[in-house]
């Protein structure tokens, strides 16, 4: 079981950089998940952005983000970054944290736990 808060997420002009930020706690060690930023836009629906292993440097990005944002974490810290560089308006959505103790499942699309999210705008 784990327990994720984000933060970070605010409005920005196109092209500007953002780092998002997610806590995890609870009584499994952060380090035996694979964790994953997802993201939904609204009317879409809620689609992987990036995830990292815990074996980093194991790292999964959807294509659409790849080359501009980088996924990393503290497993000392029980933390998980997403740094977005080079922000466009179609990257506007709300971000969830998220958690698998199963690293394809989470490839896959498929998450056991989920922060409540953060709001990222990118005005043109």
């Amino acid at each position: 079981q784990i327990q994720l808060v984000e933060s970070g997420g605010r409005s920005v002009q196109a092209g500007d950089s953002l780092r998002l930020t997610c806590v995890a706690s609870g009584p499994t060690p952060f380090r035996e998940f694979a964790m994953a930023w997802f993201r939904q836009a609204p009317g879409k629906e809620r689609a992987i952005v990036a995830a990292i292993d815990w074996r980093t440097p194991d790292t999964h990005y959807t294509d659409a983000v790849s080359g501009r944002f980088t996924i990393s974490r503290d497993n000392a810290k029980s933390t998980v970054t997403l740094q977005m560089n080079n922000l466009k308006p179609e990257d506007t959505a709300v971000y969830y944290c998220t958690g698998n103790l199963n690293w394809m499942a989470i490839v896959e699309g498929r998450y056991d736990y989920s922060g409540q999210g953060t709001q990222v705008t990118v005005f043109s």
